[in-house]
């Protein structure tokens, strides 16, 4: 399965959130990420040089955002970004959240 290769699709909120075993399934394919304890959301921390190199960094996730419609909950400081992904729809994870993360992970600054 390569998520990176993948496209999000629209969730119209009466899905229901990943299981843990389908979780467990998923996050093996973006090792870097971790599972709240909840099971409800993945996170991962970028760290960079400074401001300007972290800036950029937000810009490409923005677009992998925008393209792929699924939206992150970002968090700027000055030289690292905590990226929050789930799906707000359906109050969990979905594939869309694994889809984004293996893309955001691509991104090079």
């Amino acid at each position: 399965m390569d998520l990176a290769q993948k496209n999000c699709i629209p969730c119209s909120g009466d899905g229901t959130p990943f299981s843990k075993k389908k979780i467990s399934e998923y996050i093996q394919h973006v090792p870097t990420w971790s599972v709240d304890e909840d099971d409800s959301m993945i996170s991962k921390r970028f760290t960079f040089e400074g401001f300007e190199q972290a800036i950029s960094f937000v810009n490409h996730v923005a677009d992998v955002a925008h393209k792929e419609q699924h939206h992150p909950d970002i968090h700027i400081f000055y030289d690292h970004v905590d990226i929050d992904l789930w799906t707000h729809a359906i109050g969990g994870l979905h594939e869309n959240d694994f889809i984004v993360a293996a893309k955001i992970d691509q991104i090079i600054v």
